[in-house]
């Protein structure tokens, strides 16, 4: 049996990354500048592997920064919030991209919303109150 770590996504600006994933409540875990191959990885969360959490691994590459294709075979991250509502409303208030308002799934009544990283990365938010 494993166990999942983590989620690599590569950034144009480590900076916009970070304060983007901060209104979302995640924090830096751990940082690694790596000179030798030109890139910097940092990790964000919630709380580190060693608490059973998944972590976001962000990686910058020195000098890359008109960025990257998203491409056609990602989909999206999902993140558990309390009030999908008020997360939206601190990522438009930070200046995030909200794709989709809060609101059930079509189909059914669990609460979502869409919004994206300063990458266009779409990140899910669904509610759940126990995330709280």
């Amino acid at each position: 049996m494993g166990t999942f770590l983590h989620t690599m996504l590569r950034t144009k600006n480590l900076d916009a990354s970070l304060a983007f994933y901060k209104l979302l409540g995640m924090h830096e875990l751990r940082r690694r500048e790596v000179p030798d191959g030109r890139y910097t990885l940092v990790f964000i969360g919630y709380a580190d592997n060693a608490h059973g959490q998944a972590e976001v691994e962000l990686t910058y590459n020195w000098g890359e920064d008109d960025g990257y294709d998203v491409g056609t075979g990602f989909g999206h991250l999902a993140v558990g919030v309390p009030d999908v509502k008020a997360a939206v409303e601190k990522v438009r208030a930070g200046g995030g991209k909200v794709t989709r308002e809060a609101g059930p799934v079509k189909f059914g009544t669990t609460v979502i919303a869409f919004v994206e990283d300063p990458d266009g990365y779409k990140i899910e938010l669904i509610e759940r109150p126990e995330a709280a």
